[in-house]
């Protein structure tokens, strides 16, 4: 039975990429939701609150068929109707990406915007009137407390992340769920290889509540050294 566990091991470190990668593209979607939402302009505010609405109201199992189901069919039809006899098949590892990552954008952006909600808007007002542009603004000022005020929400969303990678298995990834659930069929051994499954997810949420955790402590020194 150790070349299952080996391949579950394998499988792991497929996790471990999904997420990372899942990540960046929900920080990125995250922090365009959060500027759209605090923008004032009427259509990016609409636009923001039915993206973080429809993601927010629906399940993440229903949304990942939807988007990669869907998506494969939508461009096949598209291909379709341009004539071309190719067809679309997204690969699991993107599909699981652009999904994941699609999904907890809409979190992060609640998450960021709150964070900035919570910086003193007299600041910002104080650096623009010291000259400071908007993207200076942003990263010398509006940056480095959002990340303080975001870190608890941002942890959150992290962990979920990570555990919602367990249903990139239906898509057919080759990720640790998906290859303990084929070890168990081929054994019969059900129980020992999801509780190692199991295991290895709350090693990487561990892990990881430690390192954010520190994180947190670390961004809000000087805050602790003011207060007393």
């Amino acid at each position: 039975m150790s070349g299952y566990f080996t391949s579950i091991l394998q499988g792991a470190l497929l996790t471990v990429g999904v997420s990372l990668a899942a990540l960046v593209l929900a920080v990125l979607l995250g922090l365009l939701g959060a500027a759209a939402k605090l923008s004032g302009r009427p259509l990016m505010v609409a636009l923001a609150t039915v993206y973080t609405t429809v993601v927010r109201g629906v399940p993440e199992l229903v949304l990942m068929l939807l988007i990669f189901y869907g998506g494969t069919i939508g461009m096949n039809n598209l291909l379709e109707l341009a004539g071309s006899k190719s067809t679309f098949d997204i690969n699991p590892f993107l599909a699981g990406v652009l999904t994941i990552g699609f999904i907890y954008g809409a979190y992060m952006t609640e998450t960021f915007r709150g964070a900035i909600l919570a910086i003193p808007k007299g600041q910002m007002e104080a650096a623009w009137a010291f000259g400071m542009g908007p993207v200076r603004t942003f990263l010398r000022i509006t940056a480095p407390q959002m990340v303080r005020y975001a870190l608890p929400g941002f942890t959150n969303n992290w962990l979920v992340l990570i555990k919602a990678t367990a249903l990139i298995s239906l898509i057919g990834l080759h990720e640790m769920t998906y290859l303990a659930k084929q070890a168990s069929a081929a054994t019969r051994e059900p129980f020992t290889f999801f509780l190692f499954a199991a295991a290895l997810f709350l090693v990487y949420t561990s892990v990881s509540l430690w390192a954010l955790r520190w994180l947190e402590r670390r961004y809000s020194m000087g805050v602790r050294r003011a207060a007393n």
